[in-house]
């Protein structure tokens, strides 16, 4: 299957060249990479342009931006302006992070998922951190969920869904919508993708905040809220994110902030969340 990459990079120069390396070694190599350098201020974009020099399908797009890091926004904004680079020509869009080392074999066995089953709508391994020199799970969802760092959609579901949304939980409500249209959405643990930086490393306080409001924006209600958001600060082993999640919900409501999804959509997200919930605990 013909698959294209695009990679948001800020200020990447210190893990860029693996990602890139790790893709210039698979076994099946990717028909196009555009790497996004948004606004860095250090060797990303000259790193890039190295191995744009010895592998042609991979290119540079520049862009500007404010250099705050807001999750969600400023990344899917990074990767419009790549795909939109792009001709429709492929069968799988991939979204990924500059910060990963994927196994060689990682996208031959994506693409033996999506041409087993016409259903399959999205396809991801699983994101491990160094700790204490050994590669550990990194354990921040549930397992049939793929992590933002490495999305891979099949191009009628992408379009389907009408591309990334620019804002935090876009790498929710993309699983979410593959659910309410029908699609079915694989992970792979024989996938490990090596994630060099720690999930949330450079979120500050209001970025906490938007995890709060993502979960309204999602359609998801104040009980389901609730309880995602304990979930989430028990997983992230900090509590008082609990509180932070509750405020920026709040606040989300507050302001009538408008939703990522249709009514009919946020009706169907809070009886799959809760249907799923009762599953758990019974």
């Amino acid at each position: 299957m013909k698959y294209y990459i695009v990679i948001p990079a800020h200020n990447e120069e210190d893990f860029i060249a693996l990602t890139l390396q790790s893709l210039i070694s698979q076994t099946l190599l990717p028909k196009k990479v555009v790497v996004v350098n948004d606004n860095s201020n250090d060797k990303t974009a000259e790193i890039v342009l190295a191995f744009a020099k010895e592998n042609p399908f991979i290119t540079l797009v520049n862009k500007t931006s404010e250099s705050i890091h807001l999750p969600g926004s400023k990344v899917i904004q990074a990767f419009h302006k790549g795909f939109e680079t792009l001709d429709d020509d492929y069968d799988v869009i991939v979204k990924l992070d500059a910060d990963l080392i994927l196994p060689n074999n990682y996208f031959d066995r994506i693409s033996s998922i999506f041409e087993k089953d016409s259903k399959v709508g999205m396809a991801g391994g699983f994101a491990y951190i160094e700790k204490n020199d050994n590669w550990i799970l990194e354990n921040l969802t549930d397992k049939d969920h793929i992590r933002g760092a490495f999305k891979a959609y099949r191009k009628a579901f992408f379009e389907q869904m009408g591309n990334l949304k620019p804002a935090m939980g876009w790498d929710t409500v993309d699983e979410l919508l593959a659910k309410y249209y029908g699609w079915k959405v694989i992970t792979d643990s024989s996938l490990i993708v090596k994630h060099l930086k720690p999930t949330g490393a450079n979120y500050n306080k209001t970025a906490r905040y938007k995890q709060g409001e993502a979960f309204y924006t999602l359609g998801y209600g104040f009980l389901i809220t609730a309880i995602a958001s304990a979930k989430l600060a028990i997983m992230k082993k900090k509590p008082s994110l609990f509180l932070d999640y509750i405020r920026g919900y709040l606040k989300a409501k507050s302001a009538k902030t408008p939703l990522l999804v249709t009514n009919e959509q946020a009706i169907f997200i809070r009886k799959y969340r809760l249907e799923k919930m009762k599953n758990k605990i019974f």
